[in-house]
Parts: structure tokens; sequence; C-alpha cells
């Protein structure tokens, strides 16, 4: 109940602010009550005696007047108010025809009446609509000679009443008019029970809107449809025994999340995750990355916190006394029914302070020398994913199922401040220790985001901080390994030439060295001397040999018992700071030569 309860205290604040039915560019209405969103595609423009001017095609999302019954109608017939499918609006099926205008008639006769209404009814009841679409190109029909397009949404546009002029979609007077005539005359005289969210005495809803979320247009969240397969019969009388919400709650509670979710939702596979707070303040998306950008330096983990301090600050209100974060994530379980996976409630200052924990510490140092911290879709399709393709333009991609799964998971660890999954990272590193399979672009998101994603382990694990600058003394065999393949490697490729893509023999033989570190070193420090060290020059081959030799010291600080067994993950966090270090140092001797030159 509390989702529901939040929702309809987020439609109350913005109903207190004058933003129900309004259209905000770029983004979907807020449909009052007694209205749904639909998409509107043949508009008919009529005058103020109902007379036909022009029809035209229409392409958008319009708020359209239904009743209970319409609004879930799946089969049978069942009119909307006053836009509606061209089937109900023209004289081709006469009984749906029929109940469209009855149903027009009884709003227009009653004390909320309103001229565009009466209007539409009028042009309606002539009879005429199928030959003025007719006439405007705006039929199409199949091979047998059938109207095609039978199911088209038909909206009005009325002309000739002065400021209540225009489209009926955006008209906020007839809005209100309808509400209060459906909440009124209609639901005014049935019957009164006890509202489980509101708690107040209302008229129960029979049946509650569908489409919550947009890719699943028939799953409900709340189902009243009991009367077969034995849902409740044997337990209760009628099923509003079971559970009774007022038709206002569930209109406000539907439409607010129908609203949030079109503006605010991240659909991924079949799960729908939004985050928002019911008094409008701007909350950070939850799954967003965060670090500096490449033209922005900065090597130093003060200036990364400076700066998330500063991008938190934005969001300042919401560390008001009394302002929640909401979090949801719904799932269709089957295509009538949609679920609520995970629900959260969190102070907007526990929120922030909680994203700020994640960001300080599942962050890394990019190639090109700044901290970032990757976002939650990265590490899942990085962790799980796979290259599509060779060619250096080819992406990493993953089945939005699992996608959801895993982001449905890292979530939970962020907002609940459980530990980092011990699976994920595992996934990375055997993603990372196999860095040949994957182009020059991968092989850097990769790497990256493992060793951000080591670094967040190890703290909530180990409550350890892995650093992010090289510790050429760091006692960690793995580590120091790790530093080790860093070297084997550059050697190789400095005796490339400049267009020489070919891989050195330190990373076709990685996954080798992570099992047998001793053994793989043994091989590829041979090759190295057989064919690549008399390519260096002699300054080269002494700086490269004295830094082997500084690492094999730190190594043999372990008993030799340990020299064979498999590394652990911290070898890649020193593979990646020691050529992070070697290429940034050859990089600052590149520019002090061209300063001595120029």
């Amino acid at each position: 109940m509390s989702l529901l309860q939040r929702a309809i205290e987020t439609y109350d604040f913005m109903n207190q602010n004058k933003s129900v039915g309004v259209y905000d560019l770029g983004k979907e209405p807020l449909a009052p009550i007694s209205h749904i969103i639909a998409k509107g595609q043949i508009s008919i423009t009529i005058d103020e005696k109902g007379s036909f001017i022009t029809a035209s095609k229409c392409d958008e999302k319009i708020i359209i007047p239904v009743s209970e019954e319409s609004a879930g109608r799946s089969s049978g017939i069942r009119a909307h108010a006053l836009c509606d499918q061209m089937q109900y609006i023209t004289n081709i099926y006469p009984e749906k025809n029929s109940m469209y205008i009855e149903q027009l008639e009884e709003w227009c006769n009653s004390g909320y009446s309103y001229s565009k209404i009466e209007a539409v009814l009028k042009y309606v009841k002539v009879g005429t609509a199928i030959n003025d679409l007719d006439n405007s190109g705006l039929l199409q029909r199949d091979g047998k000679g059938n109207i095609a397009n039978i199911k088209d949404m038909i909206c009005w546009i009325v002309l000739g009443l002065g400021d209540d002029s225009g489209p009926v979609w955006k008209d906020i007077k007839l809005f209100n008019k309808y509400s209060d005539y459906y909440v009124n005359e209609i639901c005014g005289n049935a019957k009164q029970e006890i509202c489980y969210i509101s708690g107040n005495r209302e008229s129960v809803a029979k049946q509650h809107l569908k489409g919550v979320v947009p890719k699943f247009g028939n799953a409900k969240l709340i189902s009243a449809n009991d009367n077969t397969n034995f849902t409740y019969r044997g337990r209760f009388f009628e099923p509003d025994d079971a559970m009774g919400v007022g038709y206002i709650s569930s209109q406000k509670a539907h439409n607010a999340l129908k609203w949030i979710i079109a503006n605010q939702g991240v659909l991924i596979g079949e799960k729908t995750f939004v985050c928002w707070t019911p008094h409008g303040i701007e909350v950070p998306a939850i799954n967003l990355p965060f670090g500096f950008k490449d033209d922005e330096e900065t090597f130093e983990m003060s200036e990364y916190s400076s700066k998330l301090r500063q991008f938190l600050y934005a969001y300042e209100p919401l560390r008001g006394v009394d302002e929640k974060a909401v979090i949801a994530i719904f799932e269709a379980a089957t295509s009538g029914r949609l679920s609520l996976l995970y629900y959260k409630e969190i102070m907007g200052v526990y929120y922030l302070d909680r994203l700020s924990e994640w960001y300080e510490t599942c962050c890394w140092i990019t190639y090109t020398g700044n901290i970032a911290s990757p976002s939650l879709n990265k590490i899942t399709i990085l962790s799980h994913g796979n290259q599509r393709g060779n060619d250096e333009n080819a992406k990493m991609d993953i089945d939005p199922r699992i996608e959801g799964q895993l982001l449905q998971r890292l979530i939970i660890c962020r907002l609940d401040k459980t530990s980092f999954p011990r699976d994920i990272m595992m996934c990375l590193v055997n993603k990372s220790n196999n860095m040949q399979t994957y182009n020059k672009n991968n092989r850097r998101d990769i790497l990256f985001t493992t060793c951000a994603v080591i670094r967040k382990y190890w703290k909530d694990h180990y409550n350890k901080e892995v650093r992010m600058v090289l510790d050429e003394n760091f006692k960690d065999r793995s580590y120091q390994f790790g530093r080790l393949l860093a070297v084997l490697e550059k050697i190789e490729r400095d005796t490339y030439d400049t267009n020489e893509k070919r891989e050195p023999n330190a990373i076709r033989l990685q996954s080798v060295f992570v099992k047998r570190p001793d053994y793989a070193f043994k091989m590829i420090m041979e090759q190295l001397k057989n064919a690549y060290y008399p390519k260096l020059n002699q300054g080269s081959r002494v700086m490269y040999e004295k830094l082997i030799g500084q690492i094999m010291e730190e190594i043999a600080l372990h008993p030799i018992s340990e020299y064979g067994k498999p590394l652990n993950e911290l070898y890649l966090v020193g593979y990646y700071l020691q050529k992070n270090h070697m290429y940034k140092k050859h990089t600052k001797d590149k520019n002090e030569e061209n300063k001595e030159m120029e």
C-alpha cells in the first residue's frame, strides 16, 4: 500500500501546483481522475454548431475522458466518453455508435455539460463522420475494400467558442467537468466502503487502470476480476471483502504511477526501474555514472571527492526533514499481471549519503588519468555481456533479461548497503583475464570497471582500501605479479613498429599467468630475452631489468611454495597501476624532450 500512498501524494502535490492535465514539452502529461493517456491518430475539426470543417492526421499522446469500464476494455463493447476509435464515432457498427452517443447525451444532459461536447454530440448524431473522413483521404482500405484503420483513435478540435476554442485534449475546463460528472453522477450512487489506501469511505473501484508500464499495456497492479478461477471463492462473498480501494484513490495512484514511469522510468529487459520524490524534488538517477570528463585534469582522490560533493549539492533540497526518495522495480509476471519486485522509501539525506558512499568506493582511474565511477548499467553489461564482432567498433551486448536482473541486485546493494556480490566481481575478473579476446575500447572499459569493482568489493568485504596510486612496496603476491605482467607486456610493445597490432606474449599467455604465474613468467621472459631484448636500446634494457629485479624482490618475500599458486583479483590492480604509471612516465618524458627541442 505504501507505493500507492506515495503515488497519491505525488498526484495531490501536482494538483496543488495546477500541473495535472498540463502538457509540458517533451514529457507525457499527468492524466486527471477519470482520464487516461491515449495515442491520437485522426483529429476532426468542427465549429460550435457541430458542422464539419476539416480532418487530418494526428500523431501525439492525448488525454481522453473514460469510464471505469472503458478504461480497461479488451473485448466487448465499452465506449469512451468523448474521444474514441473510429468504430465508435462513426455508424459503421450501429451498436457501438449508439452506446457512444447515449453516453455523450447523458453527459450533455447533466449539470456538468460543456459547449465543446455539445458541439461534438451534434456532429456525431448527424452521421456523416465516415464520409467526411473518406473525403479527407483518411480511410485506409484492405484488398477487400474494408476499412483497415477502423480502430484509429479520433479526437476533436472545436472552433468558434472564443477562448474555449481548441483541442479537447488540452482543455482543463473539460477535464474538470468530466471528472466532477463521473465522480458525482456515476460513482456517487455506487457502494461506499473503507478505502484501504486513504482510510476514507469512498465508492469502491470495480476495475483498476491497466498499462501502468507502457510496454505491458494489459498488465494491472490490482485486479478485481475474481469471478473465475476460484481466486477468492470459498473465502469471501465479494471481491471487496478481500481488499477495497476507492475509485478516486485508484485513479490518482495509477495515473500518477503511469506519469512517473513514462517520464522517469528506465526499462531494461522485462523490468522497469523508477526513482522519484512525491513532492517533485529532483532526485539523481540511481544508475548514473559519475566522474571527471576527459578534458578535465585530476589525479587526486581529494579532487574527485570535492567534485562529488558539488554534484550532490545540486540535490540539497532532498536533505529536507520530511523528504523521501521512492524507488520501485516492476515486472510483468504475466500478460495481465504487473508485479512489484522491489520497493523502498528512504529519507533523502540517506539516499544522497548512500550514493556518495558508492561513488567514493566504486571508482577508479580512467586511461586518461581521471577518476570516475562506472554506471550500474556498465557493470552489468561488461560483467555478463559479450562482444559482438571482432572489429575495433564492436560493442559489448547483453541479454536484456539478464541485465535487468543484475541491475536490480546492484540497486539493492547500493541502497541497502549490502556487500558487493562476489559473482559479479568474478565475472569481470574472468573477462579481464582474457583481454586478447576484446578490442581496444572494450578492453579499456573492462579493466577500468573491474578495478573499480575490486576496490568496492575489498572495502565491503574486508574493510580495506585499494589505493589508486602505484605502491611498489605493497606486500601482496598477486599485486606484484600483476605489476610484473605489465612490465613484460611493455617490454615487447616497445619493440613494435607504430602500426603493429600484434598481441604481446604476456597478453596471449595471460590466462596461464593467472593460474601458474611462476611457470608463465619463465616462458615469457625466455621469449623476451631471445627475440625482443636485443631490439631495445641499452638504457631501456637496464631500466627494465632493474624494474623486474625490484618486483621479484617483493615477490621473494613470500614463501617459495606460494610462487606457483593462482593469483587473486588484486593482480589486475597491480597490472593496471603499473601500466598506467609506465605510460604516464613515457608521455611525460616525451613532452619534456619536445620542449628541449623547441
